[in-house]
Order: C-alpha cells, then sequence, then structure tokens
C-alpha cells in the first residue's frame, strides 16, 4: 500500500475507532436520556412511547393471525398460526415497497399496502374463508403516540420517509380505511406494534427471560418492560406501580444535540442529504440505511484527493444511496471469498489489491463504529432498568447478514459493563424476522380474540 493511502486508512481508523472510556460517556449520556427525559411528562429527544403492552406470553397462546409488517424498505404479509407449546406456523410473502412511495401521500400509501394484503389473502387463504372476520396485527416500524394497543398517532417519519398526510393523524384509522377500499371490510387492526417490541415479544415465547427487543436494520431502535411507576406521562390510573409495560424507545433520535456522539464530517453530510435534517443523529451513524452511504462518501472523498481509483471514472460515488448494508457486509466480512469480484462488479472498474483492502478495511471500521454504538443504547436500557441478568432478542439485517458484528457488541457491550465476553450477564438471542411472529403473539396475550386455527 502506497505511503499517502496508507496515511489516509489509518487515519481513518482512527476517525471510525470510538475506545472503551468514550463509550461509557455514551452510555452515561444515554442513560440519563432514557431515564430524565424520555419518559418524562415533558419529554425529550427520544420519545420513549408506552404501547399499553402489559402482558406477556406463556407460551400457550393459541390462534391464527394476519401479519402486517411495515419497515423500511419491504412489506411482509404473513399468516401465524400460534399452535401452544411455544410453537408457531408461518407462512409469509414479501412485497416491494416503491422508494416513490416514501415521498408520496398517505392515501397511496396506505392503498399499497392494503393491496397487499389482498394480494396475500388471495393466494394464501382457502376461498371459503376469506370472508370470514379476520384480525390482523400491524407491525409498524415508526415512533407513533398510542392511546391503545390497536391505535397510535404518527408523531414523525423516520428512515427516509416523507409521506404528507399521516403525521399527527391515527395510522390504524387510515390504513382500516384503506382495507375497506380494497374490499376488506372484515379485516380489523387487533394490535399496532412496533418491530422492537414485536421482536422482543417473539424472543420472550421461546425465552422467557427476555427483557429487551432491539432492531438493527434499516433503522435502529429497542423496546423493554418498565415499571408503570416509572412513567410519569402514562396518566391513565389502571396502570399501577409494579405492572410492567412495554415502551418502544425510538432511540434512533438519541443525542440529536450532538453533545457525545463522535460525529465525523461525513456523518453531517448524510444528516444534511437526508430528507429529515436534525433528526435520528444515532439511528444515522448506526442502521443499515445510512452505513453504505458513509461508505459512499469516503471513497468518493479519497478518490478526490487522487489516493484511490487513479485514472479511473467512477460514476457510482457521485451517486446516493447505491450501497446497501448487505454489500457492505460482503466486503467487510472476514469470510467472504471474493472482495474484489463484489467490489469490481459494484463500482464497475477494475481493482488493484491495495485498493480491495482499503475498501474491506473501511467497510470494517463503518460496520464495527456501528456495532459499538448500537452497544451503547443496550447498555443504557440494562443500567437504567437496574438489571442483574437479561436476554436480548435481536433482528434486522445489519447483525443478520454480518455475524461477525454479534461478537463486536458483545465486546463492547462487556467494556462499557466491566465484565469479560464470557461472562457477560445480556445474552443476544438471534431473532430473525420476529416481528411478525411476536405481533401475533401480542395480539394473542392482549386478549385481542382470535381467528380460527
Amino acid at each position: 500500500m502506497s505511503i499517502n493511502l496508507e496515511t489516509a486508512t489509518d487515519s481513518l481508523r482512527d476517525l471510525f475507532h470510538i475506545g472503551t472510556e468514550k463509550l461509557k460517556a455514551i452510555t452515561e449520556h444515554f442513560t440519563k436520556e432514557l431515564t430524565k427525559a424520555g419518559l418524562s411528562i415533558e419529554g425529550g429527544n427520544i420519545p420513549m412511547n408506552p404501547t399499553f403492552l402489559v402482558d406477556t406470553p406463556k407460551g400457550d397462546e393459541r390462534g391464527s393471525y394476519l401479519t402486517l409488517d411495515m419497515g423500511g424498505s419491504h412489506i411482509r404479509v404473513c399468516q401465524v398460526v400460534l399452535e401452544g407449546k411455544r410453537h408457531a406456523r408461518v407462512s409469509a410473502r414479501q412485497y416491494d415497497l416503491p422508494e416513490g412511495l416514501k415521498s408520496s401521500t398517505a392515501e397511496e400509501l396506505w392503498d399499497h399496502m392494503a393491496s397487499c394484503v389482498a394480494e396475500f389473502i388471495e393466494h394464501e387463504q382457502p376461498k371459503e374463508n376469506r370472508k370470514d372476520k379476520q384480525l390482523l396485527a400491524f407491525t409498524f416500524s415508526f415512533p407513533v403516540t398510542q392511546s391503545a394497543v390497536n391505535r397510535g398517532v404518527l408523531q414523525r417519519w423516520t428512515k427516509g420517509f416523507d409521506v404528507s398526510g399521516a403525521e399527527g393523524y391515527d395510522v390504524v384509522e387510515q390504513f382500516e380505511a384503506a382495507l375497506k377500499r380494497q374490499g376488506l371490510s372484515n379485516v380489523e387492526v387487533a394490535i399496532l406494534i412496533n418491530d422492537t417490541t414485536g421482536t422482543m415479544v417473539s424472543s420472550m415465547y421461546r425465552e422467557p427471560d427476555t427483557c429487551i427487543g432491539a432492531i438493527f436494520g434499516t433503522g435502529c431502535n429497542a423496546a423493554y418492560m418498565e415499571d408503570c411507576g416509572n412513567i410519569p406521562k402514562l396518566r391513565e390510573p389502571q396502570f399501577k406501580p409494579g405492572v410492567l409495560m412495554a415502551i418502544n424507545c425510538e432511540y434512533g433520535a438519541f443525542d440529536n444535540e450532538h453533545l457525545v456522539l463522535p460525529r465525523t464530517k461525513y456523518d453531517v453530510t448524510v444528516d444534511k442529504e437526508s430528507p429529515r435534517p436534525g433528526q435520528q443523529s444515532y439511528e444515522k451513524m448506526t442502521s443499515g440505511l445510512y452505513l453504505g452511504e458513509i461508505f459512499r462518501l469516503v471513497l468518493q472523498d479519497l478518490k478526490s484527493q487522487d489516493l484511490i481509483f487513479r485514472g479511473k471514472e467512477v460514476p457510482m460515488l457521485d451517486k446516493s444511496q447505491t450501497i446497501d448494508c448487505i454489500m457492505l457486509a460482503k466486503i467487510g466480512m472476514t469470510n467472504h471469498f471474493d472482495k474484489r469480484e463484489v467490489l469490481e462488479h459494484l463500482l464497475k472498474i477494475p481493482l488493484n489489491e491495495e485498493e480491495v483492502r482499503l475498501c474491506r478495511d473501511l467497510a470494517r471500521m463503518i460496520d464495527m463504529r456501528a456495532a459499538r454504538l448500537c452497544a451503547c443504547g443496550l447498555a443504557a436500557i440494562y443500567k437504567k432498568r437496574g438489571l442483574s441478568s437479561c436476554v436480548v432478542g435481536i433482528d434486522g439485517s445489519v447483525l443478520l447478514n454480518n455475524p461477525e458484528l454479534k461478537d463486536n457488541v458483545l465486546q463492547a457491550l462487556g467494556e462499557i459493563l466491566g465484565y469479560p465476553v464470557d461472562k457477560l450477564p445480556l445474552r443476544l438471542n438471534m431473532v430473525k424476522d420476529g416481528s411478525s411472529e411476536g405481533a401475533a403473539i401480542a395480539a394473542a396475550v392482549t386478549g385481542k380474540g382470535a381467528g380460527k386455527i
């Protein structure tokens, strides 16, 4: 590797590395934000939304539910059949979420989602059952203010969405109106739940010691069970101290004031060019939607200094959102067999060995920083609740597509909490596609009826 490029690589390594003391400082500030601001009557940057879900699964739940999972990149419709004995059968179809819908109108978005449900019913259910009353568990991975388990007003869009006519409105009412336009007036939304809460409930179903659910995917967020006595903004008198309620943190908004997060000039650019500048600061450094964009911006910067890709035209470096977290994982993972082939297919140019090595190292730096920052949020919840042990249910494309990052999260948790990794009181339980199953389980435990098995 040339001296100039080697120097640049060392500088980048220093730029993206977060040491133990900085991890502890971030976690300390995070814990204060969770405790003093989010749950208070006044609120704070981190919404800390009460979900009104106070029941947890016993494993003997039975029933059949439609589920709709709307995340940041796809729509997933499932039929989840709970059979008791901690067992569930799931049939699923995944649908594209066209990029244009992310900046469309509410009616266009909900109509598309309702059409996905209609298509699923037509192809997956017997004809004689399609007109029966059906309960649907709606996983909606955006911050809402809930007034009941099946009601929620959208606070703001995240994950790059900017759909008009939805913020400030009950998303269940709008979606049920779209279902009726599709001729599905027999489908009723039984529960509205975030993917983090769904993942937590799904993990609880098989791992009763689960007390945190986390998503490291298109977005970054967590949910946990909080004592209602510690939620000053919860005004409903039926929720007494000692009762545990699921809290959807929506902590992608952590440190919007930029007090402790170690932002680089690339993070600043990502924020400035996003649909909502100044919001979701933590998410923009940790989530799959943005990690590939950080990688692109660094390569673009190195190319502008003539440190890499000399004499080569690389048009894709000038196009935003062209590298996703799955591609980043392939570039950075130790055991991926041919990084040169992956990179040359991506960049559309031949690469020399030092360019391949630089791209590999950079992908690892960005992913490792994200993993270490993600550990801060989990450690903050653990400390805020005063837990002595905990299982964390985790889903999301960032960790699922790069298993090495799980070790990075555990290593950072050990550094923050002062444990060797093999003695950590937290265990990570990977729950693939748990948000859909968890939504159905949550609908069952709330007593919202059950469909026919």
